[in-house]
């Protein structure tokens, strides 16, 4: 009874788990037999899927049904758990069901708990905060071994602070990296990847740079740039809150007498210390109070973004003030 639960915002990375899959257990001249897709909107999708599941794999190679962006994780009728209960353990083994969600599975619900219990794989596919730079730096590593393309870690940290949490677009900039260095064997610098990535002149946590020193003109423009290439409002808001509350804490600590940096990289949730001395460079012409009044501010903006006000206009405002509060002695 092979099942497999991925779920988590990065659909990317979640699309990749399920083409490894799919290459695994599928044959491709059968594979037109023994793939099934339902959607959520289909009438009975999860009962079909159980049923599609049942049915032994036609030729050689197994049977892959997927139930897309299902929310049997979230709200389970009783007729569907029935059917759960008596259809999972008593898959065959050819057979493999497939389930995907953006949505963290509610782990008080029984049809939560049976899957746990019987998948043989219950994964999540989370987005790196914007914020946790060492986390990027990482994936940024480990995407270009995968492709044996070769960086150096300057050039490592620029690709990171270029591409964000975006998986997708990370490994569309690293292919293009790989077809550029195809032949050569040398580490790709700083000015090589400037030249071929695209937005590496302005992202979220420059913007969230320029609020905390007060620069208003430069701020305006940067958020400018985000919104010309498309960048999601939440997703810019989220990093500015991130940013801000690691300097709080960073700034609370520094207040507080504490002089270790393990200890205020704990507090912060920061993953090398290293970092810790640069952060209380930045923080150091700001008050904890002025650190504390930017997040009513933010949190108020993301409200209104998800309320339907215009991107940039609310944006424009709440950046003014911001840099206003951060001029403020």
């Amino acid at each position: 009874m092979p099942i497999y639960v991925y779920w988590g915002e990065d659909d990317f990375a979640i699309e990749k788990a399920v083409a490894v899959l799919r290459d695994r257990v599928l044959d491709p001249l059968w594979t037109s037999f023994n793939y099934t897709c339902l959607l959520p909107d289909q009438p009975d999708a999860v009962i079909q899927g159980l049923n599609e599941a049942m049915t032994p794999s036609f030729g050689a190679g197994g049977r892959l049904v997927w139930l897309i962006n299902t929310t049997l994780c979230q709200h389970c009728p009783e007729n569907v758990l029935a059917e759960l209960v008596r259809t999972l353990p008593v898959i065959p083994e050819s057979s493999y069901l497939l389930l995907t969600s953006r949505n963290k599975p509610d782990e008080r619900l029984k049809s939560t708990k049976i899957l746990k219990q019987l998948a043989t794989e219950f994964r999540e596919f989370p987005l790196i905060p914007p914020w946790k730079t060492e986390l990027l730096v990482q994936a940024v590593q480990q995407a270009a071994e995968i492709a044996g393309v070769k960086l150096t870690a300057n050039a490592a940290e620029l690709l990171a602070e270029s591409v964000g949490n975006d998986t997708r677009l990370l490994y569309n900039e690293i292919e293009k990296l790989r077809l550029y260095t195809s032949s050569s064997n040398q580490p790709l610098n700083v000015e090589t990847v400037t030249k071929l990535v695209r937005n590496t002149t302005q992202n979220s946590l420059q913007l969230a740079a320029a609020i905390r020193i007060g620069d208003t003109a430069r701020a305006l423009a940067i958020l400018s740039d985000l919104m010309n290439a498309s960048e999601p409002g939440l997703r810019i808001v989220a990093t500015l809150i991130g940013q801000f509350r690691t300097w709080l804490w960073v700034k609370i600590m520094m207040e507080s007498g504490e002089r270790n940096p393990q200890a205020i990289a704990s507090s912060a949730e920061i993953g090398n210390p290293k970092r810790i001395y640069f952060l209380q460079q930045e923080v150091k012409s700001l008050s904890v109070q002025q650190l504390i009044s930017t997040l009513p501010l933010l949190l108020e903006l993301e409200v209104n973004l998800k309320q339907g006000y215009s991107d940039m206009s609310i944006f424009q405002t709440k950046v003014i003030e911001l840099c206003q509060l951060s001029k403020e002695s």
